[in-house]
C-alpha cells in the first residue's frame, strides 16, 4: 500500500502517533536548551529563595486563585515597559514553582507591584479594593487579616524546596516558625507582593 498524505489521513491513529511524535520533537527542541541557558536557570542579582513569610504568602496567593486575574509577566514592548517597568525575565523567577506567568489581566500585572503601595494601602485594597481603586471589580478578602497563619507548616514546605536545590540551610528551616509567630495570612501575602519586582529596578 502506497504510504501517502491521503492514507495516513485515513488511519487515525497512525496520525494520532505520528502528530504525537511530531509534537514532542518539537517541543523538546524548544524546550531542552533553556535548562542549559544560563539566562533561565541562573537568579539575577539581588534574587534569593523567598524568605518564610513570603514563602506562606505566595501559597496564599495560589490558594485564593490571583494569579486568574493578574499575570507576573511583563512583554518585552514598548506598551508594555511603558506602564508596569522593565519587562520580565526568567531569572526573577528561578524560585517560583510554578512560575506565575500568564496571559491574563482582568487586573493589572504585578510583576512589578512590589514597593509601589505602602502596607496599609494593601491592607484596605484587600479588604474592600473599591476604598482605594473605586473601579475595581476584584472582590475583597477580608477573612486575610482574621486567620492566623500555622508556623509549623513551613517546615515541610521548606524542607520540600530545598530537596529541589534551593538554597535553604537547616538552620534557616528549623528558624522559620518563628518568623510566622503572631502573623495573619494577609500580613503574608502583603510581604509577598511587596517583594514582587524589586530586583530590577529599572522602570520607564
Amino acid at each position: 500500500m502506497k504510504f501517502s498524505h491521503e492514507w495516513i489521513e485515513k488511519n487515525p491513529w497512525l496520525l494520532i502517533v505520528l502528530v504525537t511524535l511530531v509534537v514532542s520533537v518539537g517541543g523538546a527542541v524548544e524546550i531542552i536548551p533553556l535548562f542549559f541557558q544560563h539566562s533561565t536557570t541562573e537568579p539575577v542579582a539581588g534574587i534569593k529563595p523567598y524568605s518564610p513569610l513570603r514563602l506562606a504568602g505566595r501559597d496564599v496567593y495560589v490558594r485564593e486563585g490571583c494569579y486568574g486575574c493578574h499575570s507576573q509577566m511583563i512583554r518585552p514592548f514598548r506598551a508594555e515597559t511603558e506602564r508596569y517597568g522593565h519587562y520580565s525575565v526568567a531569572g526573577e523567577f528561578v524560585y517560583d514553582r510554578p512560575f506565575q506567568w500568564g496571559s491574563k489581566r482582568t487586573g493589572p500585572d504585578l510583576a512589578r507591584v512590589g514597593g509601589r503601595y505602602s502596607d496599609e494601602w494593601h491592607r484596605t485594597h484587600l479588604t474592600n479594593p473599591r476604598d482605594v481603586v473605586p473601579e475595581s471589580n476584584m472582590p475583597g478578602y477580608p477573612w486575610l487579616s482574621a486567620t492566623a497563619l500555622k508556623p509549623a507548616d513551613i517546615v515541610p514546605r521548606l524542607r520540600a524546596l530545598q530537596r529541589l536545590g534551593d538554597p535553604y540551610t537547616d538552620a534557616e528551616i528549623a528558624a522559620a516558625p518563628m518568623e510566622l509567630e503572631g502573623k495573619t495570612e494577609e500580613d503574608a501575602l502583603i510581604a509577598y507582593l511587596q517583594g514582587l519586582g524589586t530586583a530590577i529596578k529599572t522602570r520607564n
